[in-house]
Parts: structure tokens; C-alpha cells; sequence
């Protein structure tokens, strides 16, 4: 299943769902006593509307996706060490949990059979680990060896990067670092939708429409900044990119693409570096690179020490 493909169907899920499970429904909320792990941290819960940003995701950082039914008491100590290992990682991997009775649709691309089930997803394509309640034992190999081992063969693909920690019982998918963001204002939501929806183009559009009504609004212009990124670059090959950034040293549209994926990866660091020191030695290439650093510049928070230090250096070497 590539990034850039969409997710077909594949059995039909109709039945296949555990009836045992039902012996064993609670009744609580997920984080409630007695009830499922919450998400949070690492860990994040998905359905139709954002398994697309899910799969685009994972040609940044790698994901763990573990296939449940969250009222189902026999899975939360695989949901909990599931979580403990994702988060002692610290963003090297996520959890992305789906809840198969709800979002049936992500199991039949799958094709499972019901849940559990875990599979890896990097690059925008399934690894299956484990379908069934695993064993002890098959638990501990999944968190204590498995896991790091996916974290080993994403990086020698070129996801590498950190996945966006999350406050407790956040849903859906981020596409930014920091926690806490606030509410989203009303003027903002129809953009945020689509931007959610992995409908980037959309998104710029509205974002900009935002904008034409209240330039001054600093907020529209980092989810227009992030929603330009993404419309650019959600979809390429990290690995094509990387080769193609490593084969061509001297053509900026090459370092602009790369730059692109390190931001979408978390690496703010490498993205300005890499911009900064191909203008030190390619002058005529300024202006692009200018352009793309500001743009750049919107998607850190403002008190980022990283933005002073690039701005500066953009500064000394435009003059």
C-alpha cells in the first residue's frame, strides 16, 4: 500500500467481528476506572476520517497500528504495554489505535479478520506482526524486540522522524509537535477540516481565505505555512527524495524537496541547515530558498530558538 495510493478494500469485515467480545463489554470510557487505556502521549486513536493523514504520517515516522475494540476488557493489557513501549520511545514510533467495530472500513484494507491485530505501517505500506490474542511471551517479544526492530528498518528507509506528542485522550492525527494547541476558532474550521481530511489543496485555499479577511491573523498563517508543506510534499518518496537530494547536491529544487520532508518529519534543525548552507555556496539560488524559509518560519512557535538562529544567518548571507 503506497503513501500515495489510496486504501482498497479488501474481505468483507461483515460477522467477523468477535462475538465472545460481548461477554466481555465494559460499559466505561477509555481512561475511565475500569475502562480501556485513554490515548495520549504517543498514542493516538484513529478512524475514517483521519486514516488518510495516518497513512501520509508514516512516510515520516513510523506506526504501530493496532487494530481493537476499545470496550473489550481482554485487550487493555495488550492496549497498555502496546502504549508503555510506544511512549518509553519518546516519538520514535506511534500508536495509531481503531477501533474495528466502529471503522470497519480501515480493517477490510487491512484485510483482517478481527481483532486483535498489529501491523506496522511505514512508507504508506502494512507490515502484519501479530493477528489473535498474543501469549505472554509473543507480548513481550512485540514490545521489547519487535518494535525497536521497526523503528531499525524505518530508518534505513528514511522515516526517521518523531511523531507529535499528544495530550492524554487526544484523537485523531497531529500534524504539529507541540501539545496544547487551542480550540480551533470558527473562521478556521472548515480549513481545519480538509486539512484533516488530508485534503491539503483545499486546505491552502481556505486558509488564504482566512487570510483575506484578517491578514493580521498569525494562527491562518502557520496552518497555511504547514498546509503548503503538506500540499507540496505529503505524498513524495522519502527515500526518492533523499536519493535524488544526495545525486543532485546542486539543484535547488532537489535541497527544496528534501527540505520539505525533514519539516514534515519533525527536523526542523536539518531542514534549515540544509537550506542555509546550499544558499552559503549557491547564491544565485537565493531567492527560492528565501521563500521557502519564510514559509519555514511560520511553523515553529514563535519563541523557537531555532527561528532566530536561521533568520540571522539568512540575513548575513543575502547581503
Amino acid at each position: 500500500m503506497a503513501a500515495n495510493e489510496p486504501i482498497r478494500p479488501g474481505i468483507n469485515l461483515a460477522g467477523a467481528v468477535d462475538l465472545e467480545a460481548i461477554k466481555h463489554r465494559v460499559a466505561a470510557e477509555p481512561g475511565e476506572a475500569g475502562g480501556a487505556p485513554s490515548a495520549g502521549g504517543y498514542v493516538i486513536d484513529v478512524d475514517t476520517n483521519t486514516m488518510q493523514s495516518m497513512v501520509t504520517n508514516s512516510a515520516s515516522w513510523p506506526i504501530v497500528v493496532f487494530f481493537w475494540i476499545p470496550t473489550d476488557d481482554r485487550l487493555f493489557p495488550m492496549a497498555k504495554a502496546l502504549s508503555d513501549a510506544v511512549d518509553a520511545l519518546h516519538g520514535q514510533v506511534q500508536l495509531a489505535r481503531i477501533d474495528i467495530a466502529t471503522s470497519p472500513e480501515i480493517g477490510q484494507a487491512f484485510q483482517i479478520q478481527g481483532a486483535p491485530a498489529l501491523f506496522a505501517l511505514i512508507g504508506g505500506r502494512p507490515m502484519p506482526i501479530i493477528e489473535g490474542l498474543p501469549s505472554p511471551k509473543e507480548l513481550q517479544q512485540i514490545t521489547g524486540q519487535v518494535i525497536p526492530q521497526l523503528i531499525d528498518v524505518a530508518r534505513q528507509a528514511g522515516v526517521n522522524g518523531t511523531a507529535p506528542y499528544m495530550e492524554s485522550g487526544a484523537t485523531g492525527i497531529a500534524q504539529d509537535a507541540a501539545a496544547g494547541e487551542p480550540a480551533v476558532p470558527a473562521a478556521h474550521a472548515e480549513a481545519h477540516r480538509l486539512a484533516q481530511e488530508g485534503d491539503y489543496a483545499g486546505a491552502v485555499a481556505a486558509y488564504e481565505k482566512v487570510l483575506e479577511a484578517d491578514p493580521a491573523d498569525a494562527l491562518a498563517k502557520r496552518e497555511l505555512a504547514k498546509a503548503r508543506l503538506l500540499q507540496r510534499s505529503a505524498q513524495a518518496d522519502v527515500r526518492e527524495v533523499r536519493k535524488a537530494a544526495a545525486d543532485n547536491p546542486d539543484d535547488v529544487a532537489a535541497q527544496l524537496a528534501v527540505a520539505d520532508v525533514d519539516m514534515i518529519g519533525g527536523q526542523i534543525q536539518d531542514a534549515f541547515d540544509r537550506l542555509l548552507d546550499f544558499v552559503a555556496t549557491h547564491k544565485a539560488d537565493i531567492e527560492p530558498v528565501r521563500e521557502r524559509l519564510v514559509e519555514y518560519f511560520s511553523i515553529p512557535e514563535p519563541t523557537d530558538e531555532r527561528l532566530g538562529r536561521a533568520r540571522r544567518r539568512l540575513a548575513v548571507l543575502m547581503y
